[in-house]
């Protein structure tokens, strides 16, 4: 069933500040009240933990397939006060939608129901089974085919819309839930704490600001992929926009590289997944427009996230304090050195990494 955003806010006596979908005793009423279940039917319902700026619920109905509720929040689940408006759920909806079109088949889960005023969306489930694939890759490394997979998928996302620049623009002009929950957080929080990186992150704001290319998922992770049978499955669209595509690539690969320094038995081998991930991408996009200075910029989002995640407001919660430390020593070392190639600035983070082991 597909629906467009309703304006409903009368219905079940339920207001968007009150309604909490994580409350099973307020969310059956309205799913049986939106069609979303039968009227008989009491599904199963299970809250799903791991997200800070949604409410995520699986709905396993008797009669039909499970789906997935999302419901964003006004105040993020963070240790630090962090705001954002919660319509931007609806800007996940448009990229569920245009997303499908774009990207390797069965990648994305269709979009199924929204409604505007509890600022509510329902998508498809993926089936029981699945693994997430940050889990997977702390606990065994990364796969080769996954590795490729990941890069395939951005590269057909930032190539896919770059081919339709005019009309994506024009869909994801608004920028605003990527201030909020990305450049605020990561970048101007970071530039406050860290003075060393003040002039850096200011003059990489300004740069992201006034770069329009293609596309950008802006939560591009292992912690939003789900694999299940060998499905690759990307989730969590809310902060996609009409950008720089270099922030992607350099927000995914601080994933695999903060996990190199974590997982210390592990390190070749996601460095060497690293490096296979960005030559990938490389590749598959070497003949699109925006690939002219990608690297360069790439560099210095993977330089700004990688400190970040250690000092913005929401840093990785599996590094320790000394990791931490190391972490941003080495970030703010790079940061007075210029890439020419991403593979190098992999190295460069390995050989600054062995100094301080």
């Amino acid at each position: 069933m597909m629906r467009s955003p309703e304006r409903r806010a009368g219905s079940a006596n339920l207001s968007p500040t009150s309604f909490d979908i994580e409350t099973p005793s307020a969310l059956i009423p309205y799913l049986r009240e939106h069609g979303l279940i039968g009227g008989d039917d009491t599904p199963g319902i299970e809250i799903l933990q791991g997200g800070v700026s949604n409410r995520t619920v699986l709905v396993e109905p008797l009669s039909k397939p499970a789906f997935v509720v999302k419901q964003a929040l006004a105040k993020l689940r963070v240790v630090v006060e962090w705001y954002s408006d919660p319509s931007r759920i609806h800007r996940e909806a448009l990229a569920l939608r245009y997303l499908e079109k774009i990207a390797p088949p069965s990648t994305i889960t269709p979009l199924l129901f929204e409604d505007a005023d509890a600022h509510i969306i329902a998508m498809e489930a993926v089936p029981r089974g699945h693994s997430n694939w940050k889990t997977m890759l702390l606990r065994y490394g990364p796969g080769h085919e996954h590795i490729l997979t990941f890069a395939q998928v951005l590269a057909a996302i930032h190539s896919g819309s770059s081919a339709n620049a005019e009309l994506v623009r024009e869909m994801f002009h608004d920028r605003s839930w990527f201030e909020s929950l990305r450049l605020e957080p990561h970048y101007e929080y970071s530039a406050k704490e860290v003075p060393e990186a003040r002039l850096f992150l200011k003059e990489l704001l300004e740069e992201t600001r006034g770069t329009q290319l293609a596309l950008v998922h802006g939560d591009y992770s292992p912690k939003n992929v789900l694999i299940h049978e060998n499905r690759f499955v990307l989730l969590d669209h809310e902060v996609a926009h009409f950008g720089d595509p270099a922030f992607d690539v350099g927000f995914s690969l601080t994933h695999l590289l903060s996990k190199a320094h974590h997982c210390l038995d592990k390190r070749v081998m996601f460095l060497t997944s690293a490096k296979l991930y960005v030559s990938h991408y490389l590749e598959i996009t070497r003949s699109c427009p925006f690939l002219r200075d990608l690297e360069g910029r790439a560099s210095r989002h993977t330089l700004a996230c990688l400190l970040a995640r250690v000092d913005g407001r929401s840093p990785l919660e599996y590094l320790t304090k000394t990791e931490k430390r190391n972490q941003r020593q080495v970030a703010l070392s790079l940061m007075g050195r210029r890439s020419s190639t991403l593979v190098q600035l992999i190295e460069w983070f390995e050989e600054e990494l062995g100094c301080l082991s």
